[in-house]
């Protein structure tokens, strides 16, 4: 069972592609999420704006690619993605996957913390005279900026979740460490020893994220 033929090295190789991936990623995916969250939730009806045609244009997108596990919908934009970034294998190859399947995810999350909000907050800010922007900027994100923190922890950890599945299509990474000796070489140290270290790894995260929106709630 401790009989493997990976190395130090390439543990800390795979383990650093996998950063990139879900840095990189996270980072994309949260610049174009986050909006898409914030616009759903203002032109839905009887929202900030009401403007119904970007809410029916926007939420089947979201409901689309949402319904498309992982694995399908890296195998589906394989063209696109290539067209992007001129590869489909590797590092780079599994970051334009990554973005598409998380920045609906991330909107999604972004929209039910933001509808969490207590309406009586919306109505004061329409009281005050806020405009759209400032009431978004300084009434709807504070007021949600704990809900919004794990909502981010969450997407992370199911980004880590798919940059393991990248692995199956040689994405690198920890997922294809695992593929590569656990998988296809019978290497159950392979398998035990990354399985172990995404465990600690997403459970360090949760724990961070709780302790992080516990200190906002107490603000």
């Amino acid at each position: 069972m401790f009989e493997t033929a990976i190395t130090l090295d390439q543990f800390v190789a795979a383990m650093k592609d996998t950063l990139i991936m879900v840095s990189v990623s996270l980072f994309l995916g949260s610049l174009l999420g986050v909006p898409l969250g914030i616009i759903m939730v203002i032109t839905r009806p009887g929202g900030l704006v009401n403007h119904r045609f970007f809410y029916a244009l926007i939420n089947p997108i979201i409901n689309i690619i949402r319904s498309l596990p992982f694995i399908i919908l890296l195998i589906s934009i394989i063209p696109f993605t290539r067209f992007i970034v001129h590869t489909t294998i590797g590092t780079t190859g599994a970051i334009v996957p990554l973005i598409i399947f998380i920045a609906p995810y991330i909107a999604r999350l972004v929209e039910n913390s933001l509808l969490e909000i207590n309406p009586g907050i919306i109505e004061a800010a329409r009281s005050m005279g806020a405009t759209p922007l400032q009431a978004i900027w300084h009434f709807l994100l504070p007021e949600a900026l704990a809900s919004l923190v794990l909502a981010l922890t969450t997407a992370t950890i199911g980004l880590i979740g798919a940059t393991a599945m990248a692995g199956t299509v040689g994405g690198g990474g920890i997922g294809d460490l695992a593929i590569t000796y656990g998988y296809q070489r019978f290497d159950t140290f392979a398998t035990v020893s990354t399985a172990l270290v995404l465990i600690v790894v997403v459970q360090g995260l949760q724990s961070l994220g709780n302790v992080i929106s516990r200190r906002l709630r107490r603000e």
